[in-house]
Formats: C-alpha cells, structure tokens, sequence
C-alpha cells in the first residue's frame, strides 16, 4: 500500500470511494465542494497496485475566540469497504497528522469514536476548555495538540469549514 497526496488523477475514484463507503453521497459531495474552496486543504490516497483503498481530508477549523490560530479538522476519513480493518484508515491518519505537522498546523480536531481516534493521541476536546458546533456523543469531539501546549490559555467553540452545515 502507498500512501500519497490526492492529485487530480484521483478526483473520480475518490467520488466512487466515498460513495461506496459512506450510506449517502453527501460526504463525496463534501470533498468536492472543500477541495474547491478550503484552504489550506491535505487530501491523502491509499493505494494498492490497482485500486484506491482509502482516502483522507484535512481541512480548516477556526476558534471563535482566536481565528488566527493554525488549527485542522480531520473529517472524512473513508476506507474502502472491502479494505477496512486492516489498519488502511490508521496509516492514513498517522501520514495525514505527519502532513498537518509538515504544514505547520498547531493542532488538528476530530468528530469520531473516542476508542478510535483516542489510540493516535486525541484527547476530549473538553479537557481543552473546546467545545464544536455540532452535537455530539460524549467525548466523540477530540483535539490532539501537534505542538505541546498549542492550545493552552485558549477556549471556545471549534467551528468547521462552512461546507460542513451543509451536511
């Protein structure tokens, strides 16, 4: 399996991958619309020598509190069906947080199963004094700091992409 930066070669099987991994079109259609119009943008591929197995997005969260922070949200992640529990969507996570840290992003949150996303170092949003938008289960929303201590002294509500309430 690579792993690699989505190019424009991807876009389509991208779309297919989505579509197939989600129960709605609405996350593939998502993409598309951040591609276009979120910056900074990181979308990474897994491939395996004759398919796409698993894609990832990071892109733009502000804190209402402190917009000038450097802060990403980890959303979709998608693994092929076929492809999922073989640890496709964790070396994706762990290459797009290489790629966040490379970009120079501060701290990257996360909307997911706390067991999960909990095993790459995320911690309750909470225990930050950080809140989101959008509801959510207890301890689902979760930050992990890229640079210790980047949050501290900070608190507020995390806002995604506005692409996000179009959910």
């Amino acid at each position: 399996m690579l792993i690699r930066a989505e190019t424009g070669t991807h876009r389509a099987a991208v779309h297919a991958l989505l579509v197939a991994a989600f129960p709605t079109v609405a996350e593939a259609e998502l993409v598309d619309r951040l591609r276009a119009q979120a910056e900074p943008f990181i979308a990474l591929v897994a491939e395996s020598e004759t398919e796409l197995d698993g894609h990832i997005v990071f892109s733009p969260v502000h804190l209402d509190s402190d917009p000038s922070l450097s802060l990403l949200g980890l959303a979709p992640l998608a693994v092929a069906p076929k492809r999922q529990g073989q640890g496709v969507g964790a070396a994706l996570v762990q290459a797009g947080l290489a790629a966040c840290r490379e970009q120079g992003a501060g701290a990257v949150c996360v909307l997911g199963d706390p067991a999960y996303y909990g095993r790459f170092g995320f911690k309750p949003a909470h225990l930050f004094g950080m809140r989101c938008t959008y509801p959510a289960p207890e301890g689902a929303f979760r930050l992990l700091e890229l640079r210790a201590g980047y949050l501290e002294n900070h608190r507020g509500c995390l806002h995604y992409h506005a692409e996000f309430d179009r959910l």
